[in-house]
């Protein structure tokens, strides 16, 4: 997960984190990147509602112009 960063590594980060953030800031940090990524997924899963249709119209287009 933390690819080549040992325990030392990784302790440095959180210290840097606490100083910069505050102890009671990281846990609201975490969750709203954590909500971020859940929405995220899911809007890559979710076919868009106004694409929906669309190559319906797409296609009736030409028709009408021909008209």
């Amino acid at each position: 997960m933390f690819g080549n960063l040992g325990f030392t590594e990784i302790a440095i980060l959180l210290l840097i984190l606490v100083l910069f953030f505050g102890a009671k800031r990281i846990p609201e940090i975490g969750a709203s990147i954590g909500k971020g990524i859940k929405e995220f997924k899911r809007g890559l899963k979710e076919e868009p509602k106004d694409v929906e249709g669309s190559s319906e119209e797409a296609n009736s287009a030409p028709k009408r112009l021909n008209q």
